[in-house]
């Protein structure tokens, strides 16, 4: 193993053919810039569920990005898709914030299938490595329910006994045991990212930062929050998470996980009012007890990733949520947001709209699928 250096290794990537599966999404379409820019082959492959083509059509127009509009529930999509690749980064799934998973079980037990094809895929297919977005959700609940311990989630916290949060929670610790038993039996390279609260350009309103940026931006008085505003989060900026993948994907290779999250301890009642003052918006707050709110308590250790992968955060949550409330307010409508905020705090795939509109579709299958 390379020494580590916490910079992604351009001459790693250097005309590497890599796939993006959910590379249209949030997290992914900047996954896939940032493989670009280290001089990647890269294939997305997206259902547009939640992923928009907008945040990767300009790629896709350079020829920089190929991309497959595509389901990879169907078996001979994905082996497919996925043929002649040398790295997979697996970021597909029925996913979303608090209000999604919570409300939405038995979609997200649909990731068990879809994990396990395309992981079988990949064995089959001869691929090198899968990088797996795995969750924080799969840390034991019971460990998360006491503000008054200074918690640090280490790896190996999440069990046995598991103790995941709801089905998607379960969903992402059986990815992560999977690859790590195809490795043992079968030799697949792999890594897992423990994704924590990621927030940032191109975030969605299903995930909480978004959420109350929405509520700002419409102002919305009272302003409504889930729970009593305790719960203490550690809020990730979308960078970091992407660069602590992309290192993952040089240096683990024996399925290993690491959280990838900061050790902030920022709650929901400070990231509420902080981005309110952003927005310039002085409303009285409401918090809705009886609504989602997920565990008390969920902070990640990163000595493990800063120790495999020399990774640690370097995005401040006041920097990160400035920058993007800057993107937000470009990009949003604050009539349609106004319109569409309560489906859009719980489901997938519900546009938002933006004072630019959306990208065109480039239709049901583009490149060859």
């Amino acid at each position: 193993m390379s020494v580590p250096s916490g910079i992604p290794d351009k001459t790693f990537w250097a005309d590497r053919p890599v796939v993006v599966t959910g590379g249209a999404s949030f997290i992914g379409s900047h996954l896939a810039d940032a493989l670009v820019a280290l001089g990647a082959r890269v294939t997305v492959v997206d259902n547009r569920s939640s992923g928009l083509f907008e945040n990767i059509k300009d790629q896709v127009a350079s020829g920089a990005i190929t991309f497959h509009h595509a389901d990879l529930r169907d078996a001979s999509v994905t082996e497919r898709v996925l043929a002649g690749a040398d790295t997979v980064f697996h970021l597909a799934a029925a996913h979303g914030g608090r209000g999604y998973v919570d409300l939405h079980q038995a979609a997200c037990a649909e990731n068990l299938y879809l994990d396990g094809l395309v992981f079988r895929t990949a064995l089959n297919s001869g691929i090198r490595k899968v990088v797996f977005a795995s969750s924080g959700c799969i840390y034991p609940l019971h460990l998360q329910r006491d503000l008054s311990v200074d918690l640090l989630l280490t790896e190996d916290l999440a069990g046995p006994p598991y103790d995941a949060d709801g089905m998607y929670g379960h969903a992402k610790m059986m990815g992560e045991l999977t690859l790590r038993a195809l490795h043992d039996e079968h030799g697949l390279k792999a890594a897992s990212c423990r994704y924590f609260t990621v927030y940032g350009p191109r975030g969605i309103e299903n995930h909480a930062v978004i959420a109350m940026m929405a509520r700002a931006l419409i102002r919305q008085n009272p302003f409504e929050i889930w729970g009593d505003g305790t719960q203490v989060r550690n809020w990730t900026y979308v960078d970091d998470i992407v660069s602590g993948t992309i290192l993952a994907g040089e240096h683990i290779d024996d399925g290993s996980a690491v959280n990838l999250g900061t050790t902030e301890r920022i709650t929901v009642r400070e990231a509420a009012e902080m981005i309110c003052e952003l927005a310039g918006h002085q409303p009285e707050l409401r918090f809705l007890t009886d609504m989602p709110t997920g565990p008390v308590n969920r902070i990640a250790s990163f000595d493990r990733a800063a120790e495999l992968l020399g990774w640690k955060p370097a995005t401040l949550f006041a920097d990160g949520v400035r920058t993007t409330f800057d993107w937000y307010t470009a990009h949003r409508d604050p009539a349609l947001l106004a319109q569409n905020l309560d489906a859009l705090l719980t489901e997938r795939g519900i546009t938002p709209g933006s004072e630019q509109g959306e990208a065109a579709d480039p239709g049901p299958v583009t490149a060859g699928v």
